[in-house]
Parts: C-alpha cells; sequence; structure tokens
C-alpha cells in the first residue's frame, strides 16, 4: 500500500521577513499565518494524510516553505542545497526525519543548488526548472540521484517565477496544468491545461480526485469541478504573500517502503 505521510513544519515567528523575488513585499500577519498552516495541516489529516511535524526552524523565515527542502522519488530523499543561502540551515532536521522515516538520504553538494520547488513529478517523469534557485549542476545531480532508479529527468528553463511549480503542477491524469502568463514553453509538457488564475496553477493531489488547492483560484476551482474533480480549497492569503502556494507547505510521502 502506499504510504500517505506529509512532512510539514510550523511558521517560524520570523515569517514576515521571508524572502519576496517576483513580487512586492506586503505586510504579514504571523498570527493569520499560523492559524492558516494549522487548518491546512488539518486539512490533509482529514482527507487521510498522516502529518509528520518537522522540528520547529524558528531562525529561518522560511522554513515552513518545507518543500524546498528535500525532492523525493520512491523512498530516496535527496537533501536539497537551496539556491537562497539564508535557507541552507532549513535542511539538517528534515534529514533528521526522513532518516527516522527510513529514507535513503542523498544530497546536494556545493556548487549546486536546488530547491525542491523547482521539481514537478509526474509518474516516472521528473521536471525540473533552471532558474534563480536551482542552477545547471543542481540538476546534473538530481539526474545523477534518480535517473538509475528509473526517473527521466526534463530540464525546464525559468525566468518569470521563483520556482516550477510557482508556474505549474499537475493533476491525477498528469495534465499538467499553468497559468499562461507564467508559463514560458507549454509544449515542454504532453498534455498542458491552462487555467483562469496564477493561484489555480497549484495543487496537491489529496487521493480518490481530491485537489487540494488555494482558496483565491474559484475560477479554476469550477473548471477543476467540470473535469470530475472534488477541489479541497484552503485559505492561504498570508503565505500566498511571500510566493508560497498549498505545495510549499508539505513534503508528502507516497512511496516509503512498509
Amino acid at each position: 500500500m502506499p504510504s500517505q505521510k506529509a512532512l510539514i513544519r510550523r511558521p517560524s515567528p520570523r515569517l514576515s521577513e521571508g524572502l519576496v523575488t517576483h513580487i512586492e513585499r506586503t505586510p504579514v500577519d504571523a498570527a493569520l499565518a499560523l492559524e492558516q498552516w494549522e487548518t491546512y495541516a488539518e486539512t490533509l489529516r482529514e482527507h487521510g494524510w498522516e502529518t509528520v511535524e518537522t522540528e520547529p526552524a524558528d531562525d529561518c523565515p522560511d522554513g515552513v516553505f518545507i518543500e524546498d527542502t528535500v525532492v523525493m522519488f520512491r523512498n530516496v530523499a535527496l537533501i536539497a542545497r537551496p539556491g537562497a543561502e539564508s535557507r541552507r540551515p532549513e535542511t539538517a532536521a528534515v534529514e533528521e526525519t526522513l532518516a527516522r522515516l527510513g529514507c535513503s538520504v542523498n544530497w546536494v553538494w556545493e556548487p549546486g543548488t536546488l530547491d525542491g520547488g523547482d521539481v514537478l513529478k509526474v509518474g516516472d517523469t521528473i521536471y525540473v526548472g533552471r532558474g534563480g534557485r536551482t542552477n545547471a549542476a543542481g540538476v546534473q545531480q538530481l539526474r545523477a540521484a534518480f535517473e538509475p532508479l528509473g526517473a527521466r529527468v526534463v530540464a525546464v528553463p525559468l525566468s518569470k517565477v521563483l520556482h516550477l511549480k510557482t508556474a505549474v503542477t499537475a493533476l491525477p491524469d498528469s495534465t499538467v496544468i499553468g497559468y499562461p502568463p507564467l508559463v514560458e514553453n507549454p509544449t515542454v509538457f504532453p498534455r498542458h491545461l491552462p487555467v483562469p488564475e496564477e493561484s489555480g496553477a497549484h495543487v496537491v493531489l489529496l487521493g480518490g480526485g481530491k485537489l487540494l488547492m488555494a482558496a483565491s483560484a474559484p475560477k479554476s476551482a469550477e473548471l477543476f469541478t467540470d473535469l470530475g474533480y472534488q477541489p479541497v480549497a484552503v485559505d492561504i492569503s498570508e503565505f500566498e504573500k511571500l510566493e508560497g502556494c498549498v505545495t510549499c507547505l508539505s513534503v508528502r510521502l507516497r512511496d516509503l517502503y512498509a
């Protein structure tokens, strides 16, 4: 049976100091962010996911965006080396947690940089954004870690967004969804579906056709409903102010060995 664990980390008290790259900085309500994070975690649990909370990283403003710290393929964890140097202390606690869960742990080494948010897995194909946070050496090390396990790695140039998964994610049938102004080359993907809102491009597959997505994308939710899926909306407005989305706030562990 596939595992259904989700790695999460509670927001730092310094969340409002988090990095922003492609948007204007606006004030973040830390108390509201914590409430939204707690609702996000509870929503995962309500839909069958066991949440595993990693040790807090209170000195790391962006630590709640735990997806950037690791890339999972089957039972193998590739510990990232974030492109932003200030985020590199975030990885140690994640590595410890994954080792306790029985994962085989590998690392991205200097001069490579890799953010987990740049990696989109669709079946055994791994798309990796090559842009501001992930460099060529990081892509090469991702290939070295996962291609021997049967993965096909496809590099995707980025310039308009922070991470690849800021622009695109995928539906359960492997159709890649994206907001057209931010998708630089949709022909990279065998099947691509435009969505009407930027945050509508971000979904987490909960299982059974259920899609965890931001409450800020009601038109996209209607589109997914028309396609036969069941959107599950959560308000993550405070994290969106820091270029965060529903995928950033957890690492879904679907293939841990029993």
